[in-house]
């Protein structure tokens, strides 16, 4: 019995007040004995009362409490089992022992008893066996599953195997709602209207633009998106995350169907669209859909980019960038580079890492347009290559330009707030000679003609990055044409710039267009040298060979595809690696090609090469690298079979998304 209740008025007082009486009676016999002894036989009888009083208490309160507790125990468990929320007791071999009667009626057996979890609950066996793989130790876990149209959060207790489950379902439909209902913002362009329209009168144009915005509004109806014009060639789009979800599992059919129906004409209608999602506010939004459209157009056009929170995804792409005839944006691009020059103490050109002929060339060029105004120009060059020593040889021999030539940690001592960096052939810092150069330089120039990948020098003063162009070199070819009134380019330099331009298209073979050959022109007349250009490219005996024996490895996949996948051991340098590729490319029926070999570096280099049927910068982004529609590589840290896997993994995939064929 509890102590409080045994120091009750009637406990220890009262035995207190009993032995004052019992001295009372003995003061009372001192005077007369008779009244004492009645007043003791008084005392024990009323003793004794109070004795049973209490013994009869004791018992009486131990028999209720007795009854409370039985009556507790029963209401407990039926409460247990009665809760509006499941609670299930598995033992060590994740089996159900116990669970209440919520638990019971989420399945149409009442006993769950002896049950696997697995069984029951394959995603939360799931859970329970990756956690388990984690090296902190988890003493609770919480886990949302759907059972039978139904959500319940799983509260896991490990240490007790104690599982409690609530239902969560109205909560999960309402966030559910709330994302299919968030806003996404977007913008579609037609990206090359004036082209599409050249010769047409006003009256064909409008019929065209009139056609164009009838197939844009039907789709827009057709995925509940708010359509409005801004323009001629450009138009807001707003719509919600179920109709993003919607337009990115259909792989934006409107960009087919647009290329499609303007098929006939000498240059399709194709569109780019920019979209943004995830983003706190509606300017934010905005933004993000800006550059998303820019992404899209800087990747050559005809294609979506959609930039949902971290991810960004592109679709589209089958086509190559259609060459802008107008050389407006060229002469501005040269004013611009000219002012930025004559602002600058000094110029340092840097071009990509393991720098190839259009690379070299390209620098050249933009160090000669540096020369023309007196301004100090440096060429970052780590060291030669395979691809590029023949040229340096030459280069070597010219006072000048070898003077030019600077290490990596030469160019940062030199580097200033006041100088100009320029970078060729790629916008990505991480592929530059010198990173730390582009996060040092306080004013950055590039000039590239390779799709625009999501790595992108963004705080760059000035771009110029022209897909539709066949290299690096002849961008800058025609930045020299209007830098300066009065170009002369010497021999080597001319040279060096058409050596670039005949590399990157094969001999002229490949992503040529008229701007190509007014380049190659313009060149020729300032006296490139055509007969050391086929000197510098000649192959030599021991490669081919070894090219021969690549090429022997080579299967056909998909029809059109050819794969080559070198021996395990062999080191193939990268040059020879894009040699390969490109030979397959002409036997028969063969529209792309891909080659997968181990460097000396040990990497595993992959290159990429197809006619223009088939995106092959779509399979290397997939798998980290990048590129051209018709060319694109990536360098992979793993075994050379795994390599292979996931080439093949990744064609399976894009085949069953939308074809690898256009």
């Amino acid at each position: 019995m509890p102590k409080f209740l045994q120091k009750r008025w009637h406990g220890y007082q009262t035995v207190w007040a009993f032995l004052l009486l019992l001295v009372l009676v003995i003061c009372i016999s001192m005077y007369n004995w008779e009244l004492g002894v009645m007043g003791l036989v008084l005392s024990f009888l009323l003793g004794g009362l109070m004795l049973k009083t209490e013994l009869d208490f004791r018992r009486e309160l131990n028999q209720y409490i007795s009854g409370l507790s039985f009556r507790i125990k029963r209401v407990e468990g039926e409460a247990v089992s009665s809760l509006p929320f499941g609670i299930i007791l598995y033992s060590e071999n994740r089996t159900v022992e116990w669970h209440n009667r919520f638990a019971g009626e989420m399945f149409e057996d009442q006993s769950l008893i002896g049950e696997p979890l697995q069984d029951l609950f394959p995603q939360l066996a799931g859970a329970l066996g990756a956690k388990k793989e984690t090296k902190e130790p988890v003493r609770e876990l919480k886990v949302e599953l759907q059972h039978d149209e139904r959500y319940y959060q799983f509260l896991i207790v490990l240490d007790e195997r104690l599982i409690y489950l609530y239902e969560v379902t109205e909560l999960a439909v309402l966030r559910k709602q709330y994302e299919n209902e968030r806003l996404a913002l977007g913008i579609v362009m037609l990206d090359n209207m004036d082209e599409a329209a050249q010769g047409m009168d006003d009256q064909q144009r409008t019929a065209l633009i009139a056609k164009v915005s009838s197939e844009i509004t039907a789709w827009a109806n057709q995925y509940n998106i708010y359509l409005r014009r801004l323009s001629s060639e450009r138009y807001l789009i707003m719509l919600n995350h179920k109709a993003l979800q919607e337009l990115e599992q259909s792989r934006f059919v409107i960009l087919d169907t647009v290329r499609e129906m303007t098929a006939d004409l000498k240059v399709p209608m194709t569109l780019s669209i920019g979209l943004s999602f995830g983003a706190e506010s509606i300017k934010e939004l905005g933004e993000l859909a800006q550059s998303s459209l820019d992404m899209a157009l800087g990747r050559g056009g005809d294609q979506a980019a959609v930039k949902a929170g971290q991810r960004l995804s592109f679709y589209g792409g089958k086509s190559n960038a259609v060459e802008k005839r107008t050389r407006v944006r060229a002469r501005v691009i040269a004013h611009a580079l000219r002012d930025l020059m004559q602002e600058s103490d000094r110029v340092l050109i840097m071009g990509h890492k393991i720098p190839d002929m259009d690379a070299l060339g390209a620098a050249i060029g933009v160090w000669k347009a540096a020369a023309l105004y007196n301004v100090e120009a440096h060429i970052v060059l780590d060291k030669s290559n395979p691809s590029i020593d023949r040229m340096m040889e030459q280069v070597n021999k010219d006072e000048n330009l070898s003077a030019a030539l600077m290490t990596p940690e030469q160019s940062l001592q030199l580097m200033t707030e006041h100088s100009l960096l320029v970078v060729v052939d790629t916008h990505k810092a991480s592929m530059t000679i010198e990173p730390k150069l582009v996060q040092t330089a306080s004013r950055v120039v590039v000039v590239d003609h390779h799709r625009r990948g999501e790595e992108f020098i963004n705080d760059s003063v000035l771009i110029y990055l022209e897909p539709y162009a066949s290299s690096a070199c002849e961008l800058v070819t025609e930045l020299l044409q209007y830098i300066h009134e009065k170009v002369q380019l010497t021999p080597l330099e001319a040279t060096s710039l058409l050596a670039g331009i005949t590399v990157d298209t094969k001999h002229f073979s490949l992503h040529t267009g008229s701007r190509t050959f007014e380049a190659a022109g313009f060149l020729r007349r300032s006296g490139a040298d055509t007969v050391m250009i086929q000197r510098l490219l000649k192959e030599d005996l021991d490669e081919y060979i070894a090219k021969a024996e690549i090429i022997k490895h080579a299967k056909m996949i998909y029809g059109h595809i050819a794969l080559a996948v070198t021996e395990p051991g062999q080191k193939i340098p990268q040059l020879l690696i894009a040699q390969v590729a490109d030979s397959l490319l002409n036997m028969t029926d063969v529209l792309a090609s891909f080659v997968v070999s181990e460097r000396p570096d040990g990497l595993v280099g992959i290159s990429a090469r197809s006619l223009g049927r088939m995106n092959v910068q779509v399979v290397m982004e997939r798998l980290g690298g990048g590129g051209h529609l018709t060319n694109a590589a990536v360098q992979l840290d793993c075994p050379l079979e795994e390599a292979k896997r996931r080439v093949v993994d990744v064609l399976a995939e894009i085949d069953g998304e939308e074809g690898l064929f256009e």
